[in-house]
């Protein structure tokens, strides 16, 4: 082993003795109740060091100096999709996330990476989701691609597939992106439709406000239709969610902290997400920051007010909904499910829709191998993952496959790509369904209900 390995691994495990929860580790009974909620774990055939408490115990004798760091090591935590479906089931509780975070951090402040790759890192993580102008400047390039003709000569003369892997679908699933002009023109408060049952704060976030707008403005079309008057804060920022789980953490922080400054300015009841991955690392500021005295109880007050868009409006109540007969099937966020307990009340909204036969899909709750950038960096398990999802929604005979988070819904998007469905099978965030639902009724009752 090289002298600039060794040095590597000994920094990696001070480091490790050092910030890892040795309380959460021990905390660890390793009684295998997260093994069959483990996807890594199941599509591995049970191989332990893939699943949490393999994975506790592989970080536990790092920190006891049983073991090095080393390649095999970091391969197994970089194989984790950190979809967190071990901790409900945990009886123990243990904070699995945090562990793993905690872990990356350490990880990738102290790999030395290659040139691309650093200055890739730098150009995701420094200068462009912590920068809004920039994200629509990117958004903007991508609109010009796809308006200008390029996509389509692109698509005609396969020069998709010159990015090999599956980059060519993914290029095929991405959303209509919105024009500069309209990315630039966005609203900052949006009034209650009839009597103010609510006021609420919008988190817009940063694809979605980009990428996924059309998604936020459905967002407030039906928060108005539920009786919330909606504050949007301007000096809002990404959320950091990227940057937590690619351990990228002290960066994290400092766009924690831009958004609860951003969100102490003004009135309001709850500060409403309708994408799972934000949510859930809106509703852990408090413990990102919980070892800064300056922001550890501002970080609180911010986490307690989080709430998904579902839970608002199933307990605010929309207005009646419609749509043609169809069979209609639900992919949960882990993040929603798994850190924000948001489960049901997706599903509540679902059925109110008349029109609409909903069918359960066998283990819904099970991560679409999405994960972030996980599809991009461990791309085969992430496919083997998607493509035992759609076996199951195969099986419920569906026509629309909801889900909330944009992560979730590219993914199953390039599910229903993967197998030639489109004509046959489409993918589509909650808000979305839930706007076209309501506005079908009105429609068709000729007036607003």
């Amino acid at each position: 082993m090289t002298a600039n390995k060794e040095q590597y691994r000994a920094e990696v495990t001070k480091q490790f003795q050092e910030k890892m929860d040795y309380d959460e580790l021990l905390n660890c009974m390793r009684c295998g109740f997260c093994l069959p909620h483990c996807p890594t774990y199941i599509e591995t055939d049970g191989n332990e060091a893939a699943s949490p408490r393999g994975r506790i115990a592989l970080m536990k004798a790092v920190v006891d100096g049983k073991m090095e760091p080393d390649e095999d090591f970091e391969a197994q935590l970089s194989l984790c999709l950190g979809c967190r479906a071990c901790e409900p089931v945990c009886p123990s509780g243990v904070k699995y996330g945090h562990l793993l975070e905690e872990a990356v951090d350490i990880l990738q402040q102290n790999k030395e990476h290659s040139m691309p790759v650093k200055m890739f890192r730098s150009f995701l993580f420094d200068h462009v989701f912590p920068k809004p102008e920039r994200m629509r400047q990117l958004n903007g390039l991508m609109w010009f691609y796809q308006k200008s003709g390029i996509q389509k000569a692109a698509r005609t003369m396969n020069l998709t597939k010159i990015a090999g892997g599956h980059m060519a679908q993914m290029e095929r699933v991405l959303p209509e992106i919105p024009s500069p002009r309209r990315m630039k023109q966005r609203p900052r408060r949006v009034e209650a439709e009839g009597e103010r049952k609510k006021t609420v704060a919008f988190f817009s976030g940063c694809l979605m406000d980009t990428m996924f707008m059309d998604t936020n403005d459905e967002t407030l079309y039906l928060l108005k239709k539920a009786g919330c008057d909606v504050v949007i804060p301007e000096k809002q920022n990404c959320c950091g969610a990227i940057h937590a789980h690619s351990g990228e953490k002290e960066q994290a922080k400092e766009l924690a902290k831009q958004n609860i400054a951003a969100f102490e300015e003004g009135d309001y009841d709850y500060i409403i997400s309708n994408a799972g991955g934000c949510g859930a690392v809106l509703d852990e500021y408090d413990h990102l920051l919980k070892d800064d005295p300056d922001w550890s109880e501002r970080a609180k007050a911010f986490a307690g007010r989080v709430m998904d868009i579902s839970e608002i409006l199933y307990d605010a109540g929309l207005p009646p909904m419609e749509l043609d007969a169809q069979i209609v099937t639900f992919q949960d966020s882990c993040h929603l499910r798994n850190v924000m307990g948001t489960a049901s009340a997706p599903r509540k909204l679902l059925h109110q829709i008349e029109g609409v036969t909903f069918v359960e899909t066998a283990e819904a709750d099970r991560c679409c191998g999405s994960a972030g950038t996980y599809n991009l960096i461990e791309e085969e398990m992430s496919m083997q993952i998607l493509d035992h999802k759609m076996e199951n929604i195969d099986r419920t005979a569906a026509t629309t496959v909801v889900t909330a988070n944009p992560g979730c819904l590219l993914q199953m998007k390039l599910g229903v790509e993967r197998e030639d469905k489109t004509s046959t099978m489409e993918a589509v965030h909650i808000v979305d369904l839930l706007a076209k639902a309501v506005r079908y009724k009105e429609e068709k009752t000729g007036s607003p209900v």
